[in-house]
């Protein structure tokens, strides 16, 4: 495997880790939006990711990394409540709210920015790295 790589592999770890936190923070910023029917409610969104191992197992291209498979919308119900003062309730006095959970939504947010940082730690090492194997000739 080529040095260079290494920086392939950090970089579409960054990049899924990246998508990841986005859709964090769009489920974190519409937790609290209400809506007045099921169908129009917030669905937390989560990514879906997969390593890249085919072209390993092909060898063809000796290089890993991530693979964005695409985000999916949850599929638990949205919760319901009795209002019936608030202006987007229902005909019953309904308002939908989403289904995120903003405490699961926080620790999945530490967890991507940890992962980020460690990316990044891999791209700083690898350069040092290859920097000090530079000056070894001089």
């Amino acid at each position: 495997m080529s040095s260079f790589n290494i920086f392939n592999i950090a970089g579409s770890g960054m990049n899924a880790q990246n998508l990841r936190l986005n859709l964090i923070a769009s489920n974190i910023s519409n937790a609290n939006s209400v809506s007045s029917s099921i169908d129009e409610t917030y669905k937390s969104r989560q990514p879906v990711f997969a390593a890249q191992l085919k072209d390993i197992i092909d060898q063809k291209n000796k290089t890993s990394g991530v693979d964005i498979l695409g985000v999916v919308e949850s599929q638990a119900p949205p919760v319901m409540e009795y209002s019936p003062n608030h202006p987007m309730a229902n005909e019953q006095g309904y308002i939908f709210k989403p289904n995120v959970n903003t405490v699961e939504e926080m620790a999945n947010m530490m967890s991507a920015s940890r992962s980020y940082q460690n990316n990044v730690e891999v791209l700083n090492t690898a350069k040092e790295l290859m920097m000090q194997t530079l000056r070894m000739g001089q």
